[in-house]
């Protein structure tokens, strides 16, 4: 099975598309993907991490929509979801996608929550 080909059609043509081909494309997205997160956590330049959006540094929202897009990605192409029927890939993406979503939500509102009691020496709401 690892030197299975996939069919493509390039203008008009038929075409296969090695897998070789098809997992140096996935390394080197992947690879643009991390030196930009890695560049921008060591740069980190100066009016991403002064403006602020919906509460958090905008760098922050930068490394998250990131980390999604790579996640996305890894489950498009090595878990086979782009071969799938459009009601199984919805079902496994946009689930992962929207719990991953309600995760950051529930850290930012309690992190934030917890800045502010151990910025201020008091809890600002009781349960």
């Amino acid at each position: 099975m690892a030197h299975e080909h996939k069919l493509a059609i390039f203008r008009g043509t038929l075409k296969f598309k090695s897998n070789v081909t098809k997992i140096w494309g996935v390394f080197v997205f992947l690879s643009i993907v991390t030196i930009i997160e890695v560049a921008l956590g060591i740069l980190k330049p100066e009016f991403l991490t002064e403006t602020r959006f919906l509460a958090m540094k905008l760098l922050n929202w930068i490394f998250i929509i990131l980390t999604l897009v790579k996640a996305y990605y890894i489950t498009w192409d090595f878990m086979h979801m782009r071969d799938e029927k459009s009601g199984l890939r919805r079902a496994v993406v946009w689930t992962g996608v929207f719990l991953i979503c309600y995760l950051i939500l529930i850290l930012l509102i309690e992190g934030d929550y917890i800045y502010e009691v151990y910025k201020n020496n008091y809890v600002k709401f009781d349960f």
